[in-house]
Formats: structure tokens, C-alpha cells, sequence
């Protein structure tokens, strides 16, 4: 980290003001070196400076110069940012500029990178702004900002400390037994204190699941026959005419999707090809996505005709529903009723007739309690949401779980010492405190330049 960086923070685009940002040990005096107006290895830090751009004698744009000092900036170095006019020449020109005189392009990630090696952010932090610039609703943007401030890394450190305690305690009896201010660790007080860090793992990893439904939302398929009012039934949850509805059976070949928002989680909808057999090869692709999507997505709405008995397509359709989150939607209400709702007893059942708008509410409600959507509205959002970190908290609690049974027949203590460090280290991996390099490269590769 002993070069300095630069690259364009904001879209690249027509837009009222972009920022091009710098960071490292030559950031202010490689700013000063094309800056016409203050001399900004002069000023203080956190101000705002007014001034000119130049390349030599020529004007290139009208800016202003934010500079912020080491260590109290964004990376923990030295930090310039540019206010430039939004054009994309005059951005472009301003970042040439710069490499020209010194500075290096970014890498993806590389500032909150430097943020974390500078102990500025730790990864969970890191991880949340990344989701917080990503945040497409409400509840997205409150998990964002829990992560990025500090509140989720809070719980990890809180367990670590615990943990440490632990471990101390036990090295001073093994190292110093005649000290006696020193708690004795017996199996007895150990399996209290295992059994309350492994509740702790249990229920984070419980609300994970919540944290990752926020973040990635609920895939929903939408199948059935053809015909039966897939089509309709997309547009009218996203309240637009998206999909071509029409009375001739196989009009939708291909999935369309959309999306909306309910109690803060986006419902991912996919309306899919009707499932039937066919010689159409178009048609057959379409069915295939059908048949996939039924495998992949979180929930599965499936649409009957209630006013037709069931055929043989739809009884394959409820055979391959086993064992997935269904609602089984009998539309049609409004016409005479010769479906057998027997067949479908094992399903969450609601009556629908779109031509009359029944029902709608119903399905929302379903889903709803389905996957507890109120107990969103009462979290506080403190959640973990990505694979890595739950990864981690899944490996965390089977160790705990291998700890506290071994502790139960009785193993000596100072062994069971060896499995409670591997579990503080484990949890260091959370934050950052414990990591390989090849982890920051894949984690911080996936943010955008100027990040």
C-alpha cells in the first residue's frame, strides 16, 4: 500500500457532479500538482477547497477539493476527493491526470480494501457497505447499515470475548494453579458457559436465513397448464400488462419476471412456460424452464383450472411438488366448479378468479405467513446475509456442538481448551481478524472501481 490510487467513484455518465477519488502517501501532493487554487498541502483536513483542474496552462474543469488526513479518513490514509462537472470527458481527462502524474487505477474494492488493512472497517463491515450500495428495498438498505456501522461485527466480538475469556482463564490454571483470583474451569462451569455460546451461534445462524431472504429475496415460480391464468396472474401482482395473455394455450414460451416488494422482501417472479406435452420444439425448451424452475425456486404457486377436472398434466404437476413450498391457487371461481380439491388437501388452497380480482389479497397473506414475513417488521436487522459468513457460522456451531459433548463425557479441560481456540479463530474469520489473502482478493474483487 505504499502507492497512491485513483479512480472515478460515481457512474461514469451526464450527470450534475462525478467524484474522482485518490488515496495513499502522495494523494494531497499529486492533487496539488494539478490544482489551481489553494495549496493543498496546506490546508486542514475535512475541508472543502474551490479551485481549477489544469493540464499545464489549460483549464479543465471548475472543482471542489475535499482533502481528508491520515489516519482520519475513509482508508486510514491520506484522501483527496474531486468534485468534477459530469461530463464524461471532463472525468476522464481529470483521472488521465492523475495517472499521468503519479497515481495508479484502482483495483475493484481497493479503498475499502486499504479501509480494512488500515483497521478502519473489519470484513463484516466491509461486506454490509457492498450490500448497502446493492440495497434494492427498505428492509436491504436497514441490514446494510446495521452491517456497515458495526452493530452485526458487535455480536461476533461480544462471542470472541467470551471465547478469550475462556481460554485465558484455563491457561492460567494450567500455568499458574496457586493463583487463586483465577476462576477454576471444571467440565461443570465449562458446559454452562459452552451451552450459552452455542444458543448464541444457533440463534444468529437461525436469523440468518432472514438476513439472506432480505438480501436475495424469494424466488417464486409461477406454473401450471397452459391456460389456466399464469399470465394473469403476473400482472396482476406486478399491477402491469408485462406478460401477453391470450386465449390460445401456449402463448408463453419463455419465463418472464418481475419484481416486487412485500413487508420488505422482494418477491422474485417468474411466470413460466405452460407445462403440457408438445412437439413444438420452442415449446418443449419452455417446458423445460418450467420443469427447472419447480426444482430451484423458493416457493411454487400453482395454478389450477377449478372449473375443469383434473387432467393427467396436472396430477404430474402435484407429483412434482413434494416436499416444496407450495400455494395452490384454483382460479376460475367465477365460473362452475368441477375440480377435485382432494388432490390437492396437501397444499395451501386459495380461490382465485382474476377476471373478478379474488383472491389477491389472500396470496399475499399466504406468503406472508409462509415465511413469517412479520417477524421482519419486529427484527432489528442485525442479520448475517452472505454465504461466506453463514458458511462460517454453520462450522461454528457443529464445532460448539463437538465441544460441549466432549466437555459432557467429561474430557479434561485443558483439551477441550484446544477446540475453544479453534472456535475463537474461526469466529476471527467473521470480521477479518483471522484470514488468508486469497479470501480479501475474492471478497473485495466483487466491488465496483472507486469502492
Amino acid at each position: 500500500m505504499e502507492d497512491t490510487i485513483a479512480a472515478i467513484a460515481t457512474s461514469v455518465g451526464v450527470s450534475a457532479i462525478n467524484i474522482i477519488k485518490v488515496s495513499g502517501p502522495k494523494a494531497i501532493e499529486i492533487v496539488n500538482s494539478i490544482f489551481k487554487g489553494k495549496d493543498l498541502t496546506k490546508v486542514k483536513g475535512f475541508t472543502i477547497n474551490y479551485g481549477f483542474i489544469m493540464d499545464k496552462e489549460e483549464t479543465v474543469d471548475e472543482v471542489l477539493v475535499s482533502v481528508f488526513h491520515s489516519p482520519k479518513s475513509y482508508t486510514g490514509e491520506d484522501v483527496v476527493e474531486i468534485n468534477s462537472h459530469g461530463g464524461i470527458a471532463c472525468t476522464n481527462k481529470i483521472l488521465e491526470l492523475l495517472l499521468t502524474h503519479g497515481c495508479r487505477l484502482a483495483e475493484p474494492g481497493e479503498f475499502i480494501k486499504r479501509a480494512f488493512l488500515n483497521g478502519k472497517k473489519d470484513l463484516i463491515e466491509a461486506e454490509s457497505i457492498s450490500d448497502l450500495i446493492e440495497a434494492k428495498n427498505e428492509s436491504s438498505r436497514k441490514m446494510g447499515i446495521k452491517g456497515a456501522t458495526g452493530e452485526l461485527s458487535k455480536l461476533i466480538k461480544n462471542l470472541r470475548e467470551k471465547l478469550l475469556n475462556i481460554i485465558a482463564n484455563i491457561e492460567v490454571n494450567i500455568d499458574y494453579p496457586e493463583y487463586e483470583d483465577a476462576i477454576v474451569y471444571t467440565n461443570e462451569l465449562l458446559d454452562t458457559s459452552i451451552k450459552e455460546i452455542k444458543e448464541e451461534l444457533q440463534k444468529i445462524l437461525k436469523q440468518s436465513n432472514i438476513g439472506k431472504m432480505i438480501k436475495d429475496g424469494i424466488n417464486v415460480g409461477i406454473i401450471g397448464k397452459p391456460n389456466v391464468g399464469k399470465s394473469s396472474l403476473l400482472n396482476k401482482l406486478l399491477d402491469e400488462e408485462k406478460a401477453i395473455v391470450t386465449d390460445i394455450e401456449g402463448t408463453t414460451r419463455d419465463i418472464i419476471e418481475g419484481k416486487i416488494v412485500l413487508n420488505g422482501v422482494t418477491l422474485n417472479l417468474i411466470d413460466t412456460a405452460g407445462i403440457r406435452k408438445t412437439d413444438n420444439i420452442v415449446e418443449q425448451i419452455g417446458v423445460k424452464k418450467s420443469k427447472k424452475i419447480i426444482e430451484e425456486a423458493d416457493l411454487i404457486i400453482a395454478i389450477f383450472d377449478g372449473s375443469r377436472s383434473l387432467t393427467e398434466e396436472d396430477n404430474e404437476i402435484i407429483k412434482s411438488l413434494k416436499d416444496k413450498k407450495v400455494i395452490a391457487l384454483v382460479n376460475k371461481n367465477d365460473l362452475e366448479q368441477e375440480i377435485d380439491l382432494d388432490k390437492l388437501k396437501n397444499f395451501n388452497i386459495i380461490k382465485t378468479s382474476f377476471i373478478n380480482n379474488e383472491g389477491i389479497d389472500s396470496i399475499y397473506e399466504e406468503i406472508k405467513k409462509m415465511f413469517n414475513l412479520q417477524q421482519i417488521d419486529s427484527g432489528d436487522y442485525t442479520y448475517l446475509s452472505n454465504a461466506r459468513q453463514i458458511s462460517i457460522v454453520k462450522n461454528a456451531v457443529s464445532l460448539t456442538e463437538e465441544i460441549y459433548n466432549s466437555n459432557k463425557i467429561g474430557t479434561p479441560v485443558d483439551l477441550v481448551q484446544i477446540d475453544i481456540q479453534r472456535l475463537w479463530e474461526l469466529l476471527g474469520e467473521l470480521t477479518g481478524d483471522s484470514y488468508k489473502d486469497e479470501l480479501l482478493d475474492e471478497i473485495f474483487s466483487k466491488f465496483c472501481l472507486g469502492k
